[in-house]
């Protein structure tokens, strides 16, 4: 194929390229969940089957990330990528043209698997592309896209619902896909080993069952409770795995799929324990947000979006900066900077109320955003520093899928944690205002400003019960209304407390560990210097 010439040199085609593709898996991962509603209106699925359409592509996700390493080093990590993208793309297609539910949840699998055999590999190419001084900026400016693609979902996704085109959410992954496979096979470096690896049969079913097992477990946890039996079992069913996969990775396996020897590299294992511990700090919390800017505040999806794209400002500013100061100073300093930020605002957050004034929200949200700028992709940066380049695809796949996993249990663990703190008849008050929802879209918030405004704020089949009742009888419905309102509202604040309290602390533990990464005030040699011997070859 005829290259394309461009005044760029070949490294900044090569971040182009990934930033491109990897922009549309990330987006994808947040920009389904606005069309929910829509999604189950138009199907007329029930919540537990309409729910397969979010879960099938976390799943995919997750078994399809810990094998793409492996593939990359089979059969060429550009060829992997390349497939990646365009089975994701296809996948898209698919979703877009599916007439039934059932269809759409098998081409978000599709999207799952090809989303997961790109994800790893993209940021491995640019260590190659870029030279060691320049890796920490490279990452950096990639992180831009891992912040802005989860930030304009939700507003993209409202716009194309808000528009009566919600198939387009799917449709415009086709052509980027298409234009993410023509940049990348033009401008990306093909690599192999000078030997292609064993299959590790062994290996790659423990990984599947062990990972698949717990991200499905996890899914279920909120619904069918943490101790409930098909719960137990799938965390059962996924630990086993996992702990055979271990031994077989470690002791069985001649050529294991998933380098495990690569903890036993100190600044690796530390910074791998560093992004898990942020990923609960973090992510987490960045769950409990948009419950909170919609269930408790009456913002539309389309609001609580563009309120949350202070987060996406910040870290867009803070990301590449912190990558440009990883090259000259090492992460240390940078993410015990972060972390300190993040402390301090995680604390603000749990202290919000109902009648929080939302610039006050904005201004906390904008200022978590330095802090996710300067901690996620500087760990990951971080870890992938510490090994050699022909380890680069296995050690971005392990990273990539022990912190998903660590996303979904954290997630589905604070999602149970503010269900917890309601009593039964708040469950079933929220419960019948989710199912009010799929028929109705006007915003409804439980804590905005409680009397006759939050009686008008209700959705359009509890005014019109309302207006249908003589008027006595309205009054008291309405006095019963707001005084479970109130109770709605002061149960949820507190369960709310309660999580944001759990990612606090979190965040301590996370700024423990960042104390103990290489880096200034110590010397800092860059990428190399943390480098340690690696066992078990590939």
């Amino acid at each position: 194929m005829k290259q394309v010439s461009t005044g760029l040199e070949p490294k900044w085609k090569v971040l182009i390229s990934v930033m491109f593709g990897i922009f549309m898996v990330i987006l994808d991962s947040t920009i389904v969940n606005i069309a929910f509603p829509t999604l189950r209106r138009e199907f007329g699925a029930t919540l537990s089957d309409a729910q397969w359409v979010l879960s099938v592509y976390v799943l995919a996700l997750g078994v399809t990330t810990p094998v793409s390493g492996f593939l990359a080093d089979r059969f060429g990590i550009k060829r992997m990528y390349l497939l990646g993208i365009g089975i994701f793309a296809l996948g898209s297609l698919l979703c877009g043209l599916a007439p039934t539910l059932g269809m759409l949840i098998l081409a978000r699998a599709l999207q799952g698997f090809g989303g997961g055999i790109a994800m790893p590999l993209g940021p491995a190419q640019l260590y190659r592309a870029f030279p060691p001084k320049e890796q920490g900026t490279a990452l950096g400016i990639f992180g831009i896209a891992l912040v802005a693609a989860p930030a304009l979902g939700p507003i993209l996704g409202g716009w194309l619902v808000d528009l009566n085109i919600w198939r387009a959410i799917f449709f415009i992954n086709v052509p980027i896909g298409i234009l993410g496979v023509i940049l990348g096979s033009q401008f990306l470096l093909d690599y192999r080993l000078d030997r292609r690896p064993r299959f590790d049969p062994l290996g790659l079913i423990t990984a599947v069952v062990g990972f698949g097992s717990v991200l499905y477990a996890a899914t279920i946890a909120e619904t069918n409770g943490w101790t409930g039996s098909a719960t137990l079992f799938w965390f059962g069913l996924g630990l086993v795995s996992l702990v055979l996969h271990v031994f077989v990775e470690l002791k069985v396996a001649k050529e294991p799929m998933m380098n495990l020897n690569l903890f036993t590299n100190p600044t690796f294992l530390n910074a791998s324990l560093v992004g898990y511990v942020a990923t609960v700090a973090l992510f987490g919390a960045e769950f409990l947000m948009p419950i909170y800017l919609q269930a408790f505040r009456g913002r539309s999806a389309l609001d609580a979006g563009l309120i949350l794209l202070a987060v996406a400002a910040t870290s867009a500013v803070a990301t590449p900066l912190a990558g440009r100061l990883f090259d000259k100073i090492g992460p240390r300093a940078i993410m015990v900077t972060g972390f300190v930020i993040l402390c301090i605002n995680t604390w603000q957050l749990s202290k919000i109320e109902g009648a929080t004034s939302i610039n006050y929200i904005v201004f906390l949200l904008a200022l978590r955003g330095l802090a996710v700028g300067l901690t996620m992709q500087t760990s990951y940066v971080t870890a992938l520093s510490s090994i050699p380049l022909n380890l680069l695809p296995r050690g971005s796949s392990l990273l990539n899928s022990t912190r998903s996993v660590v996303q979904a249990v954290s997630v589905a663990a604070l999602a149970t944690l503010l269900v917890s703190s309601l009593s039964p008849a708040v469950k079933a008050q929220q419960d019948q205002m989710q199912e009010t929802m799929v028929t109705e879209t006007a915003p409804f918030g439980v804590c905005e400003t409680p009397g006759v405004a939050a009686a008008d704020n209700l959705p359009p089949s509890a005014k019109a019960s309302l207006a249908a009742m003589p008027a006595a009888a309205a009054d008291a419905a309405k006095a019963k209304i707001l005084s479970g309102l109130q109770v709605a509202c002061d149960e949820s604040m507190q369960g709310f407390e309660s999580a944001y309290r759990i990612t606090f602390y979190a965040s301590i533990g996370a700024l423990i560990l960042a104390a103990f990464l290489p880096g200034w005030p110590a010397k800092w040699g860059g990428r190399g210097s943390t480098q340690t011997p690696m066992a078990g070859g590939h």
